[in-house]
């Protein structure tokens, strides 16, 4: 019968005398483990494993792309991935080191286009195996066709004034306050070779840098002007009014427009992010904010475009 204690081995015996079973003892007592714990909290549970590599891509940046570039490492090539992309980024003259094409790959237009390219601009053309171009793309779908783009080399914060100065003329510089957008990037790169700024300023963190979608948008004029890299903007930009330059500030909400900015001085026109616009400390660190007069039913101008109007309006004073 359960429960019996005269049952042999019922009763156990130990120094502090017998007990019988254990199931009412106190701290004796058996106790469940609790709720079972999700699948991404097992350690060696496959959804584990992901979650941990899903946390350590985005401490190296983010998530991975959707479509038409492979992984970098910092400081590493970029890889171009797909026909269309890989076309593109040739016909851009975009810098590149080598075209990687998959063994026994289905020829179409794009790709004998890809290779003809790659071969009037002296580019090594590489035949590889798919899962090599697998491991490149890293999950992205590649079509056979890859395209190898070296790290892009960043100028320092002081080498666009040194520009200007060689040149004998009076600095104009485009500073981009976390701009997130290559494409926003490279059109502002193209919008300063336009109207003759002798540079563009972009933060390290948090901003879009000069990737094969940059240098797409800016159609070339990104090996005519350079790109520098800074720690902090807002440092970045003391640094230049201690150097004697004029920081002007875009923002909708301006008590004076561009056209009344004195476009003589050394200068550096400074952009906020479409939406969030500049900066506090940003902001804070200009000499004056300006506007663009636009409708009211216009909230704000994109990055690019608000660069665009700003150097057109310097560059006509200037003249």
């Amino acid at each position: 019968m359960a429960g019996n204690s005269e049952r042999k081995g019922a009763i156990r015996k130990s120094k502090k005398g017998p007990s019988v079973g254990s199931g009412g003892q106190r701290r004796k007592q058996l106790k469940g483990r609790g709720p079972t714990p999700k699948a991404s909290e097992r350690d060696k549970h496959p959804a584990a494993r992901k979650a941990r590599a899903a946390a350590k891509r985005d401490e190296k940046g983010g998530k991975r792309p959707a479509s038409g570039r492979g992984r970098s490492a910092k400081g590493g090539p970029e890889y171009v991935v797909g026909r269309n992309s890989v076309v593109d980024s040739l016909t851009a003259q975009i810098p590149a080191t080598a075209l990687y094409v998959a063994e026994r790959i289905d020829t179409d237009e794009r790709v004998k286009h890809a290779v003809d390219l790659a071969n009037e601009q002296a580019l090594p053309v590489l035949e590889a195996p798919r899962i090599e171009l697998d491991r490149l793309a890293d999950g992205l779908t590649h079509q056979g066709l890859i395209l190898q783009v070296p790290p892009y080399e960043y100028a320092h914060a002081d080498d666009l004034v040194a520009r200007a100065v060689d040149a004998n003329e009076t600095p104009l510089i485009v500073a981009l306050d976390h701009v997130t957008d290559p494409r926003n990037l490279g059109a502002v790169v193209r919008s300063a070779a336009a109207f003759g700024a002798h540079g563009v300023l972009v933060p390290d963190r948090r901003a879009a840098s000069m990737t094969a979608s940059a240098w797409k948008t800016a159609s070339g004029a990104a090996a005519r002007v350079p790109v520098a890299q800074c720690t902090n903007l807002a440092r970045a930009l003391a640094a230049y009014r201690k150097a004697g330059l004029f920081v002007i500030g875009l923002a909708a909400d301006a008590e004076m427009t561009i056209d009344q900015v004195d476009a003589s001085l050394p200068l550096v026109l400074v952009i906020g992010a479409e939406g969030a616009g500049l900066s506090r400390l940003v902001r804070e660190g200009c000499d004056v904010v300006a506007g663009i007069p636009i409708s009211g039913g216009t909230e704000s101008l994109n990055a690019s475009v608000a660069a665009g109007i700003g150097l057109y309006a310097l560059a006509q004073h200037r003249s």
